[in-house]
């Protein structure tokens, strides 16, 4: 088994030709596909490739390294000329089938089962002897010989050469597997050997077979306002061969299965929620779905806005937990909702396909959540104390509720009131209209009003990018779009009135997002979720679920790579949140690519060893998680190598940022996939 890991590390290829080879491919299938724009689109993804390919490039990458990373960035290449669909799997499966082949043949080689007149390059049709060309006619289906002079006068003339018709049209030329017997043989014996090696890393044949996985996620949202659930069916779909050796799934589909009531949040006081009720309106929400707790795979339990700061409020997170699911986790943090927000809005997803940028503002009962999306990536995020339940006014304008940020927009406007004073109108616009100039403040700008300055609960959104369109979600957004006409206790309709009348004013484009008073909610339940590569290790003993794991990134540069370094680091990682190797249990993320030598891998594993001291010594649970599919790799290396012999996991392919916070769920199909929900918890920042 070893070995064949050292074949794949020594390999002989010729990286160069196999590039100009996907290359020539490429551009063949454009000028079939898009004559008129072909020679454009080729320069544009040349470009494209070539920059993808030459960036962060180092000598001491070997073949096999250079092939991935050939593999790799054509995907991201071929995105900036085309969109993800049916055309873009047609030169998907084009590449694939020369990258499989090139390796397939380098290993044969190596292992001295294949010998080729050519030492190294891909294994092409016009040198492959088992492929052949022949004409087709797309009219009558039919296949034609060609005579070998005229194959090849086809095969090596670089001019555009005039083809036969045939039904009225011209043929085609179409590539064909001349030897079917001796092609089904090698591939059953390049299956059988992937499989061998994929099962030491804990790859099953099962997992290898399923091309789609769906889960069974659950949102919570307990807001300022208003509380409510859905469940959504997440389908994920395996990323195809040829973008990821690994097989990653990746969600591709969220079908909302049940959309639950909306109630407003029950309140004992002003500073406590009603949590038994809270509790039972859930518990009558699954019934009416007619989903049990135990067919909930994932989802996030939010509790956001002036909710948040309620006394009680890590108490409704823990019940809600334990009650809701067996994996189901509370995310809050004001950024973190504004990415939630702008995912279930469906912006996001519209910025992809407009290929442009646009801010979502999600205006709720106490808070307002701001984020930037650019095609199809949230690139900054803001939240404000802006909501339309910050005051309570009563039909007979008498105040019942009164929120910190209005008492302090009261005292800016020389007001003085207190719960139970009656209001006037015209006070009440001032009040409304100081929110929604201050909201329109840091919608175009950074915050630059001393009020505006005092509500911002984040750091300023990035407005070095343009804006090519604003939307509105949450509550407030049902009255700036007609979709809620009846007026509650509160502020909430007149807020909605006089952001409609700014937004007229100053011709700040508006448009409409998928989803506006449920945005938050699905962002929970569809997008807190991520899956790990399927080349973990993890310890079989381990108990799963495990939750509220802060990450903290270990700075680690391979260039300068020594076991000390990687020690110092780990070291430094730890003093950066306070916390104690051999005491705390963290979440070690890895964002740098790790060099795949064995030489390499064995020191990277003693150096975790030496880091780990404490936490061997004490049976800590270690957590090491990896941006890159090397996480099977580390974790066999570290129980061969190492005293580390139980009580740790090497999960990979996954993106956290410092600062999140996670839960690892149950393993998925044969324990071969990880759920995580990846989260930002404000009741754990005093850690």
């Amino acid at each position: 088994m070893e070995n064949d890991s050292d074949d794949l590390t020594n390999l002989c290829i010729n990286v160069e030709n196999v590039k100009w080879a996907i290359i020539g491919t490429t551009q063949a299938i454009l000028f079939k596909l898009f004559p008129q724009n072909a020679e454009a689109l080729s320069k544009k993804f040349v470009k494209e490739y070539e920059d993808l390919l030459n960036s962060n490039d180092n000598e001491l990458m070997t073949d096999f390294e250079k092939l991935k990373k050939v593999r790799k960035e054509y995907a991201r290449a071929l995105e900036k000329i085309l969109n993800r669909d049916e055309v873009f799997n047609v030169f998907i499966d084009s590449i694939d089938r020369i990258y499989n082949m090139t390796l397939l043949g380098a290993r044969r080689k190596a292992r001295g089962e294949i010998r080729h007149v050519i030492d190294k390059g891909p294994i092409l049709p016009r040198t492959d002897k088992s492929t052949d060309i022949v004409y087709f006619c797309s009219v009558c289906k039919q296949e034609f010989e060609i005579e070998p002079e005229e194959k090849k006068r086809i095969l090596n003339s670089d001019e555009k050469l005039e083809l036969k018709t045939h039904c009225g049209s011209p043929v085609k030329i179409k590539i064909i597997r001349k030897a079917p017997e001796k092609i089904k043989l090698l591939e059953k014996t390049f299956s059988e050997e992937r499989k061998e090696e994929q099962s030491e890393t804990k790859h099953s044949t099962e997992i290898d077979s399923k091309e789609y996985m769906t889960l069974l996620s659950v949102g919570i949202d307990v807001g300022s306002s208003t509380s409510h659930l859905f469940f959504s069916r997440l389908s994920y779909q395996r990323e195809r061969n040829f973008l990821n050796m690994t097989n990653r799934f990746h969600l591709t589909n969220r079908e909302i299965i049940y959309e639950g009531k909306i109630i407003d949040t029950p309140l004992l006081d002003r500073f406590t929620i009603d949590i038994e009720k809270l509790i039972s309106f859930f518990q009558s929400e699954y019934k009416r779905a007619g989903i049990k707790k135990e067919m909930v795979n994932s989802g996030a339990v939010i509790i956001t806005g002036e909710t948040a700061k309620k006394k009680n409020a890590e108490e409704i997170v823990q019940r809600l937990s334990s009650e809701s699911g067996k994996f189901v986790s509370a995310t809050a943090g004001p950024n973190f909702e504004s990415y939630l927000a702008a995912m279930g809005s469906g912006i996001v997803s519209r910025s992809e396909i407009d290929q442009k940028t646009y801010m979502n503002v999600d205006v709720g009962g106490g808070t307002s959540n701001l984020a930037i999306a650019s095609c199809g990536d949230v690139l900054s995020t803001a939240c404000i104390n802006i909501g339309g339940r910050l005051l309570g006014v009563d039909k007979n304008y008498k105040i019942t509720r009164i929120d910190e940020p209005t008492e302090f927009i009261m005292q800016q406007l020389g007001l003085s009131y207190q719960v139970g004073d009656t209001i006037s109108e015209g006070d009440i616009q001032k009040i409304v209209k100081t929110y929604a100039e201050v909201l329109i403040e840091v919608l175009l700008g950074p915050a630059k009003s001393t009020i505006a300055k005092k509500l911002m609960m984040t750091e300023d959104l990035d407005y070095s990018v343009k804006i090519d369109g604003f939307s509105f979600s949450g509550g407030v957004a049902e009255y700036i779009y007609g979709k809620e006409t009846i007026e509650y206790d509160d502020i909430g309709k007149r807020l909605a009135k006089e952001i409609k009348k700014l937004i007229k004013e100053k011709d700040i484009p508006l448009i409409e997002p998928e989803n506006t008073i449920r945005a938050t909610v699905i962002g929970a339940g569809s997008f807190s979720l991520t899956v790990s590569g399927s080349t973990c290790y993890v310890d079989r003993n381990l108990n799963l679920p495990i939750k509220n794991i802060p990450v903290i990134k270990v700075n680690l540069n391979k260039k300068e790579f020594s076991i000390e370094k990687t020690k110092k680091a780990i070291h430094q990682a730890y003093l950066k949140f306070d916390m104690k190797e051999g005491e705390d249990i963290v979440a070690l993320f890895f964002d740098e690519p790790i060099y795949r030598s064995e030489y390499y891998i064995k020191s990277f594993a003693k150096a975790l060893e030496t880091s780990f001291a404490n936490s061997i010594s004490n049976n800590k649970l270690i957590i090491l998680i990896f941006k890159e599919d090397i996480g099977g790799t580390v974790g066999l290396t570290l129980k061969r190598e190492t005293s580390l012999q139980n009580n740790f996991m090497c999960l990979d392919e996954i993106e956290l940022e410092e600062g999140d916070w996670i839960d690892i769920g149950e393993p998925l199909y044969s324990g071969q996939v990880y759920p995580m929900t990846v989260k930002s918890l404000v009741f754990n920042l005093k850690k």
